[in-house]
């Protein structure tokens, strides 16, 4: 029996620069983010609080239509749901389990071990050409 995640998160750009962290199993750098896990919550309403919880960010979604993709890990299918969003206070304060943070350059992204829908929701969201 195949498992089903759903996951909601922000594309936080300012300056050029993306706001991406590492936390979990997994050695790479994502967006902030989580799983639905109260379905009496929207898709929005979890990316704000998934903002909160991870990193301490109070967001603003600027665009209500999301960036949405599929991936598998192991036998469950994962649908990631993103949306472009700004934060609306300036301290960053990451959960003990983020194991390091940065402001990515857009530039320098093709150096980097990135999550597989790093660029394509940056793409998506017009902040790279592809």
């Amino acid at each position: 029996m195949n498992k089903i995640i759903i996951a909601s998160g922000p594309v936080i750009v300012e300056k050029g620069k993306v706001l991406l962290n590492k936390h979990g199993d997994t050695p790479f750098w994502k967006f902030c983010g989580g799983s639905v896990e109260n379905f009496e919550m929207d898709l929005q309403e979890t990316a704000k609080k998934e903002a909160k919880s991870e990193m301490g960010l109070e967001i603003e979604i600027t665009d209500p239509e999301p960036f949405i993709v599929h991936t598998k890990k192991d036998d469950v299918d994962v649908i990631l749901v993103h949306y472009n969003a700004k934060r609306t206070n300036d301290e960053i304060k990451p959960r003990e389990d983020i194991r390091e943070w940065k402001w990515m350059p857009l530039k320098d992204l093709e150096k980097e071990d990135l999550a597989p829908n790093i660029e394509p929701a940056l793409v998506h969201f017009w902040y790279l050409d592809k």
